[in-house]
């Protein structure tokens, strides 16, 4: 009998989960199996593919070079798997969008247009998520991604949506309508490249040394802290333009604005997992992003 083509599936996928999480054990409690089950699935994988894909030493995982060249070909099978059993079977799916993005995006941008996505596409039906780690990042678990980097870091399937600049917020009356950089609490995201220092740096001012800046994983919780007049909060245009609309917040020095490094990015699936959901959209997205540029 000749060998099949492929190895099995439950060692590809035990492989798979192993080396996304550098662990075993992790792989494990994903995949519902004992970790001995999983070591036994990629053993069996290694001797079927005639290479060794891990590097084992206690307490410490690493991929081989083999490894390492062979997941990505295993992630985008898997991929590909995903999106055609969806196409088989989900029934709506043409009408469905899975949406990832982060949150200070969704809070701020998105959701205040949920009305006019409404009114464009009536038909769809929009989830949205915004974990950029964990199950719901897996393969086959978002059909659309909207991510803040680099130009440099993003993939060459990425389409850049627009960039941004930083300012400072407050709450109406905060420090009697005359607050102070220098003398009042700050507040920033973390992860972000420019933030206070280079803010202030390029406003001709620069922080004090030891001044401290609190930091808060998103900007939904600095901005949040800004809004119960707790201090100045770092924020981005289209964040700052959503919460001075209410009259939540507003922006002391507007004409000092800091560009960023990081710009917004849209990354449609690609094209054999397109859909009528995603298509139109990625549509709606560069409308809107237009529409805002010319009234800017």
């Amino acid at each position: 009998m000749s060998r099949p083509d492929l190895p099995p599936l439950t060692w590809l996928r035990a492989y798979e989960a192993a080396a996304r999480h550098l662990s075993f054990t992790l792989a494990a409690k994903e995949l519902n199996l004992t970790q001995s089950a999983i070591s036994q699935h990629v053993r069996s994988l290694e001797t079927w593919l005639g290479h060794d894909l891990f590097l084992r030493r206690t307490r410490a995982l690493s991929l081989t070079e083999a490894g390492a060249n062979y997941l990505p070909v295993v992630r985008e099978a898997f991929q590909l798997l995903a999106g055609g059993t969806r196409a088989l079977v989900g029934g709506d799916r043409g009408h469905r969008l899975r949406l990832n993005c982060n949150m200070s995006f969704a809070a701020y941008w998105l959701a205040p247009r949920m009305g006019r996505l409404r009114e464009a596409l009536p038909w769809l039906q929009l989830h949205v998520m915004t974990a950029t780690w964990g199950p719901q990042m897996e393969p086959g678990n978002t059909d659309f991604e909207i991510w803040f980097l680099r130009p440099e870091e993003m993939s060459a399937d990425a389409e850049l949506l627009f960039t941004e600049s930083l300012s400072p917020v407050c709450a109406p009356g905060f420090a009697g309508d005359a607050p102070d950089w220098l003398r009042d609490p700050l507040m920033d995201c973390a992860g972000v490249l420019s933030g206070w220092h280079s803010w202030a740096e390029a406003a001709g001012r620069p922080l004090a040394p030891g001044q401290r800046v609190e930091l808060m994983s998103t900007y939904v919780i600095s901005l949040s802290a800004a809004l119960n007049g707790q201090g100045l909060a770092m924020g981005q245009g289209f964040m700052t333009r959503a919460l001075q609309a209410t009259s939540a917040l507003i922006e002391p020095w507007p004409d000092q604005r800091l560009p960023l490094s990081e710009v917004y990015f849209m990354i449609p699936p690609p094209r054999h997992a397109e859909t009528p959901a995603s298509r139109a959209f990625a549509d709606w997205l560069r409308a809107e992003v237009a529409a805002e540029t010319q009234t800017a």
